[in-house]
């Protein structure tokens, strides 16, 4: 792991936002670290309030987009709420669906199949639409780059409105109205929502013409909530407001399928940590597993007993989805093995059988061990299809663009991606791959970073720190969890290995006669000899909160030792 200080701001920045906020000058400089200067930027980032949310209007072709709407609503035309499979895809086709499903019955939802379909809009779902005299469809988090597909679409009389937050290509589809804050031309004053917030402004757009304020769609939010986390896109600007109102609606008055899958889980309060790794892989693993359409049924339901009905299923294809993406896990981790190819500057494996659904996490989990771009790959009918996953700092989209011409479609984000290929490309393409990305990635983008937020001696943690460290949440790109490191620490001779083969380290720690401070370094195990014997050592960490036996303590959530 390299540890990285970030830059400590000025020290008089540090000391006239202390003074002005009354706190002290480690919060000071960790809220300068996040963009927050000033008092009133302090107070909209401590307390965000739905009115610091934008004007949908201000997004490029919003008032078209409505226009469209509430003409087909006037003229009584069918119209069809379609999108991607994963979750920002399902939540945003559950949310605007379930939107205008309140006033208007005329509406359906399509999610395309992963495996017959593909990524986004597909000309089976135009024909669907066709075929059941649909004549608008909206499509959420896919369609800016579907030129082909919406022009399709026109010469069957159907009409296109696109809610997307990926980068647009070359030109814009012919569509009614495209919505997506990353078009040159859209002067939105935030660029970072994920489809279903984009999907949320519209219904924010739609709703205002209907009378309704923001307070009326605040139900909507766990479903917005719960795309950002999962889409991981920043967590600052609009997204936090989004999230905060969001979770709160999670923990006090969410959805039937949302309180479903909560039952199952038995959690109390969820952060969005919760949402990122318990909420969404079962949301996901409908798509991955059977079908998305499972999902936006599940999120859509209003009866309880239906719900847990609904739930249960898709625990099943979750309970299924881990089996298998640690089988498949373990199955290209050999292949890199036995091919030579530890030392490479890519990961990128295949095998025809591999289920598509849980190519992304085995993706995912390479990286993880190798700690470089990679991609899996498996068969989809006549092509290969794979998903990509990179290293913080480098961006295989546009490593996979030096590519372009052994790919035939992809699309993606900077550290993730889809493609396809023809067969008879994969061997071209692997090495083309391995090419681009030895030539262009800074070699140290290969070694793990940790980013430090600052260094801190043991007398500056204290409950109240703790207190105030808990309102900068929710957590997540752009606003992450505070790091900390700490030098000449030492175990009190309580150090021992814990949990399954002894994978985690149990510490208790002092420095220089404070403490001591429990500690948990998951997947730490084996930095146990570093400890052992009041050995001095160096530890990164973030703080957290043990609970047991009723008891709240203080402990460091160890993330590395040296």
């Amino acid at each position: 792991m390299r540890w990285t200080l970030k830059p400590k701001p000025e020290q008089e920045k540090i000391d006239a936002l202390a003074k002005a906020l009354n706190v002290g000058g480690l919060v000071a400089q960790l809220l300068i670290q996040r963009g927050v200067h000033t008092f009133e930027e302090a107070k909209k980032f401590f307390r965000p309030q739905l009115s610091d949310l934008h004007d949908p209007f201000l997004m490029k072709d919003m008032d078209v987009a409505v226009a469209r709407i509430e003409a087909a609503i006037a003229k009584k035309e069918n119209i069809l709420v379609y999108g991607d499979y994963d979750v920002d895809g399902t939540t945003a086709v559950a949310l605007v669906s379930s939107y205008l499903n309140s006033y208007y019955p005329n509406i359906a939802t399509y999610i395309p199949d992963r495996y017959t379909e593909g990524y986004g809009v597909s000309f089976k779902g135009i024909d669907f639409a066709e075929d059941n005299g649909f004549s608008l469809i909206i499509a959420l988090d896919c369609g800016v780059k579907a030129v082909e597909k919406v022009a399709y679409a026109q010469k069957k009389g159907i009409d296109f409105i696109i809610c997307d937050h990926h980068r647009p290509g070359k030109g814009l589809p012919d569509a009614v109205a495209v919505l997506d804050p990353k078009r040159d031309d859209c002067t939105y004053p935030y660029d970072e929502l994920c489809g279903c917030g984009v999907g949320f402004k519209l219904v924010q757009a739609l709703g205002a013409r209907q009378g309704h304020t923001i307070e009326d769609l605040l139900p909507y939010l766990d479903l917005v909530a719960t795309a950002i986390g999962a889409d991981i896109v920043p967590i600052t600007g609009e997204n936090r407001v989004l999230a905060y109102y969001g979770l709160q609606v999670i923990n006090t008055c969410p959805r039937a399928g949302f309180k479903a899958i909560i039952n199952q889980i038995k959690k109390s309060v969820l952060t969005i940590t919760d949402v990122v790794f318990v909420i969404a892989p079962r949301i996901n693993a409908a798509g991955r597993m059977e079908h998305g359409q499972h999902a936006v049924n599940l999120l859509k339901e209003t009866d309880m007993d239906q719900a847990e009905t609904y739930a249960a299923q898709i625990e099943k294809y979750n309970a299924d989805r881990r089996g298998l993406d640690q089988e498949i896990t373990l199955e290209a981790l050999q292949q890199i093995k036995e091919n030579g190819e530890e030392e490479r500057f890519t990961s990128v494996v295949f095998k025809e059988t591999w289920h598509k659904g849980v190519i992304g996490i085995v993706a995912s989990r390479l990286t993880e061990t190798y700690y470089r771009p990679t991609l899996v790959f498996t068969k989809s009918g006549d092509k290969l299809a794979a998903s990509a996953r990179s290293v913080k700092g480098f961006d295989v989209y546009n490593a996979l663009q030096g590519c372009a011409d052994c790919i035939e479609q992809f699309g993606g984000h900077k550290y993730a991606a889809g493609l396809t290929l023809h067969v008879d490309q994969y061997e071209t393409f692997k090495s083309r791959f391995e090419k681009v990305v030895s030539e262009t990635i800074d070699r140290n983008l290969l070694t793990p970073e940790i980013g430090v937020d600052a260094q801190i001696d043991f007398d500056e943690i204290s409950p109240k720190l703790m207190r105030i460290l808990k309102q900068f949440a929710p957590f997540g790109p752009g606003n992450m969890t505070p790091v900390f490191m700490s030098e000449n620490l030492k175990d009190t001779g309580y150090a021992r290995g814990v949990g399954e083969n002894e994978a985690h380290l149990k510490l208790s720690v002092t420095q220089n006669g404070i403490g001591p401070i429990g500690g948990i370094g998951f997947n730490l195990g084996d930095k146990l000899a570093l400890v052992a014997n009041r050995r001095p050592f160096d530890a990164v960490f973030s703080l957290d909160e043990n609970e047991w036996q009723g008891n709240i303590s203080l402990q460091l959530k160890i993330k590395d030792i040296k």
